[in-house]
């Protein structure tokens, strides 16, 4: 039977699950939802968001929304066809962090890891203050209790992933193709409704906008066009996913990854250009301070099928299930970076094997963790993450294509076959371009948002990548501390064994830790017993001598009735003295059956054989004693 603290991880973290399991293939119909929710789910906030960096300049610049459209989906274009070329590349798993780390360093593949983990903290983040504002704009009664609403959807989404995200891939996907579902039907009801005389109007139509630029000259139209563009370049943040993401999917991974990439475009962007159309067809409004406002989503389901309707509810509904999931996306994607950059020794090595769940429980829970604090600090306010949001991936996709630029340089340095140049030329050049708009978008975004939020991602990530550093640093130490030398100095014995079996009292458990450490035959063999009490010590030591047994007995002196000192004292006395000789401690050790009668014990054997484990020359040997149960001695 499993104890209470065994029983409770199990409750939480569920039992483990075998490797196999674990990397059970994904088909396409599956990972689309799974891995591309993130850009799915970006459909419910991107074209928000454009409309926020628009009012800046007043109504008058709404205009510009159909030409910031038309820019994003062309740049999604630009970078799903630069990840379809990563994926073939690098299908390991690794995605940005393979194309940096063996193209451009150990360095930018570390800051690459760091931004990666900032990025799935921040899906987390972004996608759960979506969520809590969708629920809210359709059940305004939450309104007062949003960070709790926030928290309770955070718990909805780690505790199945905590257990186990194989086990639950059909089930993550429904909701996604009821979003999509509910998008579709909503688009073809309004422009419909407005082919047919009565366009839905929005019930921001009429909200004053007060302009904070006001008077732009062309060069600040020209940056609150790139600044809208930044902004809603939100909506490609799916590609990251799917790139790390190729061992999970179904033979030939490659294809089927690269296949989803062009699918989740597709998909993402068309509904994205659709709604930002409706939008301006209803003359939707949204300001940056608009806490009282609904969600954009929610006020085109409001304008198109009435808040009465069940259609409005259920827009409302499926919109927070596909953020849920698009949150989802960053602990799916947690294990795999993990695994990686444990192999490279940046993370604990116990996280390089995957079968067991809950090697990565802690790492979720700091993820989740981290979210939440964003959450708070940033009063679950999608606009004031997004920028964040942006630095972390877009930052990601900078470095991962830079890489990709020098593995093509490479190529074209080696030997090619006929035609292979020009395909590798071309390639170059895409990868390049991809790398420098994303780098533009990370520019305008750091300079336009730096000291609201962006400098949050400049703090986080190099404490991240120092971590990772220091451990690394601290693997490379071990295992040259444990490389086999080049002389036989490591194969010599040790001049002699003295081997040391503790005592409490004389019962059957120090008779079998004598038993035993007189069947190894050591050079000196003696029992010690340290003395906390003069009446007990005197009646143990009258008894070893009434039995006569044939290992010395040695008392310890305590003076201030402690039991480890002393012996930890003598142990490395004995080692001063013979600095060649190998100690042996035997310790006489109770192993209950129950984790209550555990509790009942005295716990200084483990302080101890803590101590003399990080004692030099000293090897510790438990000798166990299984105490039996009331109910097997009934038996």
């Amino acid at each position: 039977m499993p104890g209470i603290g065994e029983l409770g991880k199990r409750i939480l973290v569920g039992r483990k699950l075998a490797t196999a399991r674990l990397q059970q293939p994904l088909p396409k119909r599956v990972a689309l939802p799974v891995l591309a929710s993130d850009s799915l789910s970006s459909v419910a906030y991107t074209t928000q968001e454009i409309l926020v960096v628009l009012t800046l300049g007043g109504v008058s610049y709404l205009y510009l929304a159909p030409w910031v459209a038309v820019t994003v989906v062309a740049a999604m274009v630009l970078l799903v066809s630069a990840y379809r070329r990563l994926v073939h590349a690098y299908p390991h798993g690794g995605g940005d962090f393979d194309a940096a780390f063996r193209n451009l360093g150990a360095g930018a593949g570390l800051t690459t890891a760091g931004l990666v983990l900032a990025d799935f903290v921040l899906t987390v983040a972004v996608s759960i203050a979506a969520a809590t504002q969708v629920l809210v704009s359709g059940f305004p009664d939450l309104d007062e209790a949003r960070l709790a609403v926030a928290g309770g959807l955070l718990l909805v989404v780690l505790v199945p992933n905590i257990r186990g995200i194989r086990q639950r891939g059909p089930f993550f996907a429904a909701p996604a193709y009821l979003f999509i579902a509910g998008i579709v039907i909503m688009l073809i009801w309004g422009f419909g409704s407005a082919a047919a005389g009565s366009a839905p109007v929005a019930e921001s139509a009429q909200l004053a906008v007060t302009a904070e630029l006001s008077d732009l000259t062309a060069v600040g139209l020209v940056f609150l066009f790139a600044r809208a563009v930044a902004v809603g370049s939100v909506a490609l943040t799916g590609a990251r996913a799917i790139a790390s993401g190729v061992p999970s999917f179904n033979k030939p991974r490659r294809e089927n990854a690269a296949t989803t990439l062009a699918m989740m475009a597709a998909v993402s962007m068309a509904m994205f250009a659709a709604v930002t159309a409706l939008a301006v067809l209803t003359d939707l409004r949204y300001v940056a301070d608009g806490a009282e406002q609904r969600a954009a989503i929610a006020q085109l389901a409001a304008a198109v099928f009435g808040d009465d309707s069940p259609m409005f509810g259920y827009v409302i509904v499926a919109t927070a299930l596909i953020l849920l999931v698009a949150a989802s996306t960053a602990f799916y994607g947690y294990p795999a970076l993990a695994s990686i950059l444990a192999k490279h020794r940046y993370l604990p090595r116990q996280l390089y094997a995957r079968g067991d769940q809950r090697a990565y429980a802690g790492g979720m829970l700091l993820i989740a963790l981290a979210a939440v604090a964003l959450i708070a600090a940033f009063d679950v306010s999608v606009t004031r993450l997004v920028p964040l949001y942006i630095v972390a991936v877009f930052g990601t996709h900078v470095l991962g294509q830079t890489g990709m630029v020098r593995h093509w340089l490479r190529i074209l340095s080696g030997r090619l076959r006929p035609g292979e140049g020009g395909q590798a030329v071309r390639r170059l050049v895409l990868s390049g371009t991809a790398a420098l708009f994303c780098a533009a978008v990370v520019a305008v975004v750091v300079v336009t948002e730096f000291v609201a939020s962006v400098w949050v991602v400049f703090v986080a990530v190099p404490l991240v990548v120092g971590v990772m550093a220091v451990i690394h640093r601290y693997y490379l130490r071990v295992n040259a501390e444990l490389a086999v030398p080049q002389d036989k100095s490591a194969g010599l014995l040790p001049s002699r064994v003295h081997a040391i079996v503790l005592v409490s009292r004389l019962h059957r458990p120090t008779l079998r830790a004598l038993a035993y450490a007189r069947v190894g035959r050591p050079d000196v063999l003696e029992a010690v017993t340290v003395s906390v009490n003069e009446d007990d010590t005197r009646e143990l030591v009258d008894e070893w001598d009434r039995r006569d047994l044939p290992v010395p007995l040695k008392v310890l002196d305590s003076p201030y009735r402690e039991i480890t000192r002393p012996v930890i004292e003598y142990v490395r006395a004995i080692r001063r003295a013979s600095p060649r000789d190998l100690v042996t401690v035997y310790i006489p050790e109770y192993v209950a059956r129950h984790w209550w009668e555990q509790l009942l014990h005295n716990k200084s054997t483990i302080r101890l054989k803590g101590r003399l484990a990080l004692t030099r020359g000293v090897v510790v040997t438990s000798v166990p004693w299984q105490l039996e149960s009331r109910r097997s001695q009934r038996g």
